[in-house]
């Protein structure tokens, strides 16, 4: 019998996870089953419970249960316990182990990928919901010059960067506060582009930039992308690499085998037109 993984999410009808998967089970031997769970908003701990008691050995978990995930694990490993979130959970007897693969998937994207170095670099990342919390530790890790966090509501902003100013270089400001200044790599980690809408940034911002990077994935040349363009950055990337970098995390922390990314990542990429 095939060993058991899932994502659970709430709509997950888009997912790629299970293609993504798949793919990796298939290139590296591994025996496994993996599916999708339309979770329930009401009784998620129920539905978890239930994948657990069928065998099941591991889950991906996505919007909007990325919290909740969190407080169901019995043990949260800290990139997990400081994003304040999880995107994987594993299951050994009774423990429920909480681990987060967002940010160390998009620095491997951005950096083993596209081959931008983050050390020494002037960041700056737009946002500061669940995506943009996992992506501060790995990001302060590899040793930038500067990582300015931007964001509509500054308190918010102001608490992460509290939050993790002691593993780096760190500073939140409102968007109106970036006009004069300049960045090497922007990262736009705000919903804004999965409604077509741009954020506040000033298009300044971008000038000096040399990759524009998009965490939504499949949407094409979208606003901030388009901005980014316009200002001349010569690199624009959305997020199919995180997504496929973080899963092979996840492979790897389940399986105990690193999958190759590239091919997977190849054939799931969308021109920027």
């Amino acid at each position: 019998m095939s060993d058991r993984y899932a994502v659970i999410g709430n709509p997950i009808g888009h997912t790629k996870s299970p293609l993504i998967h798949r793919s990796f089970a298939k290139a590296t031997g591994q025996d496994i089953e993996y599916g999708a769970i339309e979770g329930s908003l009401e009784r998620f701990s129920d539905d978890v419970h239930a994948f657990r008691k069928a065998g099941g050995l591991g889950l991906n978990v996505t919007a909007p249960f990325k919290l909740q995930a969190l407080a169901l694990a019995t043990e949260r490993l800290e990139r997990a316990e400081l994003a304040g979130a999880t995107n994987a959970l594993k299951f050994e007897g009774d423990r429920i182990i909480a681990d987060n693969f967002d940010g160390v998937g998009l620095t491997r994207d951005i950096q083993s990928n596209l081959g931008f170095s983050l050390k020494g670099a002037r960041m700056l990342v737009l946002g500061s919901g669940g995506a943009v919390r996992g992506a501060l530790l790995p990001f302060l890790a590899q040793q930038p010059a500067e990582l300015v966090l931007a964001n509509r509501t500054l308190s918010k902003a102001d608490d992460l960067a509290a939050q993790f100013a002691v593993h780096g270089p760190l500073r939140a400001c409102a968007y109106a506060d970036l006009a004069g200044e300049r960045f090497d790599i922007v990262i736009n980690g705000t919903s804004a582009s999965l409604k077509a809408e741009l954020p506040p940034v000033p298009a300044e911002a971008l000038q000096n930039a040399t990759l524009a990077y998009e965490l939504a994935y499949g949407k094409g040349l979208t606003p901030f992308l388009r901005l980014a363009q316009n200002a001349g950055v010569p690199k624009l990337a959305d997020g199919v690499g995180m997504l496929v970098e973080q899963a092979a995390e996840a492979f790897l922390w389940w399986r105990g085998v690193r999958p190759d990314t590239r091919a997977v990542i190849e054939r799931m990429t969308i021109p920027l037109a």
